[in-house]
Parts: C-alpha cells; structure tokens; sequence
C-alpha cells in the first residue's frame, strides 16, 4: 500500500474512531449485572416510595411546587467558596455559586451550579423525612434572621431550620458549611415527643431539569449531563435523562455503600452517605422535564421521649481531580474520559506535575508535548529515515513510472525490489502517525474533560485553553507547519496523490479552528519538533548519498 494512501487511510480513521467514542457515550449499553431502577414515580413530585418501610409525603404537581419554592423567603449562608440560598420550602438549596469559578460567556458573574431556573436551570439539592406527620421538601421551615457570613478566624457557620412541630415531634434540619469547602453536611435532629416510638427514614435527592449543562461539542462527541451511581459492587454507573423517562434506566438499587451524583461538564453534585448504611438508590421522572436522583437512608429507631438523628453530605463543586477520590471512593470517575482513560489519567497526571512547576497549564502542555516526542524520539528517527531515504530514491522512482507506466504489477514489483536493496520500509513514514493518533485523543479528552483547564490562560490571547482560539492564530500556524513538513518529505509520484496531500494542512487546519486551544498548541508544539527532527535527519541523509556517488 502506498503510503499517502495510508496517511488518508488514518485520517479518516481518526474521524470514525472521534464519531464512534461520541455515539458509544450517547448510547452506553447498560452492565449486565447492574440491578433495575425500579418502576418511575408518576409525574407529581410525590417522594419517592422505599422499599423500606415508610410512608410518602404529600403529592404536589412540579408547576405547583416550583412556584411555592419561588415565593418562600431564603436564607443566604456565604463562605469563602459558594453563596448558597437556602429556601424556606424544605430548606432545599435553591442556588449555590461557586465564587472561584466564572460563568462563560459574555454575562459574566459567578458560576452557577445549582439553580432556581433564574439563570438558566431548574436544579436543586432537596431532603425530608419519610413518616406520617414529618417535614419533607415541601415543608416551610422557620428560618434564621439575616444572612450568614463566614467571618475571618472561623473554620465553618451553621444554619438551623425549625419544621413546625407535628404530633409532639419536633425536628431541626442543619446544614454546616465550612472554609475551603465544597463539601455541606446536612442532618437531621429528631425530638420524639409524642407516645410512640418513631421509625423514619430520609431521602436526600437531586432534582434537576433535563437540560444540557454548559458543554463542548466536535465530532458528534458531547458530554454528559445526568444521574450517575456509584456502589463498590456495580462501580460506576451513568444514566440518561432519556432512560428515566421511558422506565429502562438500570443501576444498583440497594447497596451498603456508594453515592448518588448529577454529573454536568466541569461539575458534579453528590449525595455522599457514610460508609456501610444500609442505602436505597432511585431516580424518578417528575413531568415537565423534571428528573429526581437520589437516596433512602433509615434512621435508628427513636422511643418516646428520646431524640435521634440522620446525616448526610453534599459535595456541590467543580470536578478537581486532586481532591474529589478523598472526598468519597470512586467519586473522581465523574470525570469521564472515555475509552483511553488508561493513557488520559496518567497524561493528567503529568500534566499536573508540570503545572505544579510552572503554574501555567499552557506551559504545563508544552512541557508534556517535548515530553512525548523524546520519549518516542527513536522511532520518529526511524520512521523520518525511511521518509528521507524515499525523498533521495524520488528520481529512480520517477524513472520507473515513466518506464513501467503501463505495466503496474511490473512497475510495483521493481519499486518493492529497489526497497529491498535500499532496504526501506514504505510504510515507515506513518509509524508518527500512528502513535500520536491515540495520544492526541486522550489530550483532547483531558482538555475536554477537565475543570482545571476551564477559563486557564496560557498568554497573549490565548486566555481559556478548554476553548478554540478566538483569532485562529493557532490553527494557522499549525496548517503552515504541516505545510512545511509535506515539503520535507517525498514527492508522491502520483501528481494527483500530490495534490491530494498538499490539501491536507488546509483540511486541518479547518478541522482545527474550532478544537480547543490547548490541543491545537500541543499539535504545534509537536509538529515544530518533528520538523527540526526530520530536517536534521534529512540532511545527514541527503548529504551521506552525496558524499557515496562516484566523482
């Protein structure tokens, strides 16, 4: 096979390998062994029903609840990391910002993770108990005058919420947030005053509209916006909006371990109950293009007269790699890489060494891409030999065309036989290629996927590297330094294959206007090296064959 043939040939796989990870996301079969999700909740909100036994709350219809939830008064609890609005109506929280991560686009703010639909999303973080008489999320709690500021010299502030009191019970839902913190804990404090024992259970969900998050698209690839489960038996699990509603979503029902998540672009909320609880998962389609994740836990028996309590955690925040398998085990799986998550992981991990030395991630990718190239620096030598030896053989080659250009088996069997002599391997040249092809889709993955790179500067104009460059001023440089390197390598003999491969840096160089930036850097970056590689390579070739002909 010819080897422009073959460089088309990766080129197009390349394409179809992008298209099949972005339809294997979208389509993701379910595990065999995971457990069925059970029947959907009908479309009025009502609390999901457990298995356990308990008894629902009270149905209200979305519609009816979302405007209840807009008209009760708010608590705002402001730490160094988020400013929460906590909701009067079930003491959900109803908004959150993150303070250290800015909105995209041209309204700027801070970023909004949870919302009350005034930004752009329906998505809340919402508890209750489970038992006649005690408060749900649809509950009015008594809130706290004022806002709550976490003040210098303190680690953490705490809300109180007080349910009206039913039957001689008296509940207080608190909610603790601390510095330097995405993390909320929040339980439930129990005063049994009536003349039976009490055995509740609680239920902490999150509910959201059905929505994309803030996302890249290219290559029919997207990222994922839904519920996701994690338990140590069935690992990680992702489930689709669209699972849910038709009733075929499948995940591990019960376990005595995991977490329940919404997972978006760059951010995660999480329900993350405490190691070795008996714990009951579900998600529920709720009408009006609302879904509800999330987990039943039981709460120890209270006799009369006695108090108990039953806590949970919240991590609402961005996808930090560093920090989020401390938090919960298995929770650092919602940053998604796909398929090449065996060479992405380590590349990210890299990659955060070399970001550790320069606080540049534009730097960091740099690094990473010199990296690379000398540790695959023999096989590139190799492999720009082979092409330098073709481009000295570039006459002889001619020279047979014009003998055998009728003859093609004639032809192709004096050109196998001057490789022999020569000893050169045709399809040396692609070995790059292929190498790189697999490396290049796990950056672009890590550059897609990963927090830290969000809204990261590299210089100059380049001030987000997860975005395409606003000026195409990379992309350019990289068609003119692929132009470059077709000029170094050998002259197809094929005037109409020459066309074709000198069009090649102007259909990537399309391709790549709209890639991220950093992946655009990291392909300059490398095709810089290569051409110094197999410039220097070339004329040490090129040179040999003249110092070797006869005078």
């Amino acid at each position: 096979m010819d080897q422009r043939r073959l460089i088309l040939f990766l080129i197009f796989s390349f394409s179809l390998v992008m298209l099949w990870d972005g339809w294997i996301k979208q389509n993701q079969p379910p595990v065999a062994q995971q457990q069925a999700a059970g029947s959907a909740a009908p479309a009025d909100g009502a609390v999901p029903m457990p298995t356990l036994s308990a008894t629902p709350g009270q149905p209200v219809v979305p519609g009816e609840q979302a405007a209840q939830a807009a008209a009760a008064p708010r608590a705002v609890v402001e730490t160094d990391l988020l400013r929460a609005e906590v909701s009067a109506q079930g003491g959900d929280i109803v908004r959150l910002e993150l303070k250290q991560h800015k909105a995209s686009g041209e309204a700027g703010g801070n970023f909004v993770l949870l919302d009350d639909g005034t930004t752009r999303h329906q998505y809340a973080a919402q508890s209750g108990l489970i038992g006649e008489g005690l408060p749900t999320h649809k509950t009015l709690f008594q809130l706290p005058a004022g806002e709550l500021r976490l003040k210098d010299g303190e680690n953490g502030v705490e809300l109180r919420l007080q349910a009206p009191e039913q039957n001689g019970v008296q509940v207080t839902k608190v909610m603790r947030f601390a510095r330097d913190s995405y993390l909320i804990d929040v339980s439930y404090e129990i005063r049994n005053g009536s003349g039976q024992a009490l055995a509740p259970h609680a239920y902490f969900q999150l509910t959201r509209d059905g929505n994309p998050a803030e996302q890249v698209e290219a290559f029919g690839v997207r990222t994922f916006t839904g519920p996701a489960f994690y338990t140590d038996a069935a690992k990680f699990q992702k489930v689709t909006f669209e699972h849910i509603t038709d009733g075929s979503a499948k995940f591990a029902k019960t376990a005595s371990d995991g977490w329940v998540a919404m997972v978006q672009h760059y951010f995660v909320g999480a329900w993350l109950p405490e190691q070795g609880l008996q714990r009951e998962y579900f998600a529920r389609a709720l009408g009006n293009n609302l879904f509800s994740a999330g987990v039943i836990l039981p709460v120890t028996a209270i006799a009369p007269g006695a108090e108990g309590t039953v806590s949970n955690r919240l991590y609402a925040g961005p996808q930090e790699q560093d920090k989020l398998e401390g938090i919960a085990p298995g929770l650092d799986l919602v940053v998604d890489y796909g398929w090449l998550t065996v060479i992405a992981a380590p590349l990210f991990w890299v990659l955060s060494w070399f970001h550790s030395l320069t606080g540049n991630w534009g730097w960091a990718i740099i690094l990473v891409t010199v990296a690379i190239k000398a540790i695959f620096f023999p096989l590139s030598a190799a492999s720009y030999k082979s092409m330098a030896k073709m481009r000295v053989l570039g006459p002889r080659l001619q020279r047979m065309k014009e003998m055998y250009g009728n003859d093609k088996a004639k032809m192709q069997q004096e050109m196998m036989n001057l490789y022999r002599t020569e000893k050169i391997n045709p399809l040396g040249g692609c070995l790059p290629i292929l190498v790189q092809i697999p490396v290049f889709i796990a950056l672009y993955w890590v550059l897609l996927g990963s927090v830290e790179m969000r809204h990261a500067p590299w210089l100059g104009w380049i001030q987000d590297l997860s975005a395409k460059d606003p000026y195409f001023i990379l992309p350019i440089i990289m068609g003119v330094s692929m132009l470059v390197q077709m000029k170094l390598n050998p002259t197809p003999p094929d005037p109409i294959q020459a066309k074709v491969m000198m069009a090649m840096p102007i259909i990537f160089t399309f391709m790549f206007l709209w890639f991220p930036s950093g992946l655009v850097l990291y392909w300059v970056v490398n095709n810089c090296l290569s051409i110094a590689q197999q410039w220097q390579i070339t004329r040490m070739i090129e040179s040999g064959k003249s110092a070797g002909k006869p005078a």
